[in-house]
């Protein structure tokens, strides 16, 4: 193979390679827009929403970095075993759960720290559920009910209770 011939394979190499990053970073700032969400001064998180729909969020449970879907159709946060075991949550009293998929069983544990941007809440009751996403947490009502949420047009606004610190 001469040197022109190298060096055009090498360029292709390298066009392709580009091209693959690109359109996989753009795959996944689609799916999660808000990978650096904004937070305002007043502690106010807003959030775009996914292709999908849906409002999905960084965030981390007892410190650990976690990936939250905001579910205002689930009662509590809920989380899969695997990544329960890797926060190192305590699994207690075993519950039968009615999901859009049918019964499941899950767990009661306790949660010491939620945090989503610069939103903290302590000492919350969460879900280890069989079934679920490995990576997806459901921010569930017993965390967004003690916020403000507005929602306009494509973004979702949290806002943390003028008169109380959670």
């Amino acid at each position: 193979m001469g040197g022109n011939t190298k060096m055009i394979v090498v360029g292709w190499v390298l066009l392709l390679g580009a091209l693959f990053w690109f359109f996989q970073d753009l795959g996944e700032r689609e799916a999660n827009p808000n990978r650096n969400m904004v937070v305002s001064s007043s502690s106010e998180v807003v959030l775009a929403r996914a292709r999908d729909g849906h409002y999905y969020a960084e965030g981390e449970i007892n410190g650990k970095p976690v990936k939250f879907l905001l579910d205002t159709g689930a009662s509590q946060i809920a989380l899969s075993p695997k990544l329960a075991n890797q926060i190192g949550l305590t699994l207690g009293a075993t519950l039968t759960l009615q999901t859009a998929a049918g019964p499941s069983t899950g767990y009661r544990t306790r949660l010491a720290r939620v945090r989503l941007g610069s939103i903290e809440m302590l000492d919350l009751a969460g879900i280890v559920a069989e079934g679920m996403n490995d990576e997806t947490v459901l921010l569930g009502m017993n965390f967004l009910r003690r916020l403000e949420i507005i929602q306009r047009g494509e973004h979702m606004t949290l806002r943390p209770p003028l008169a109380k610190n959670h």
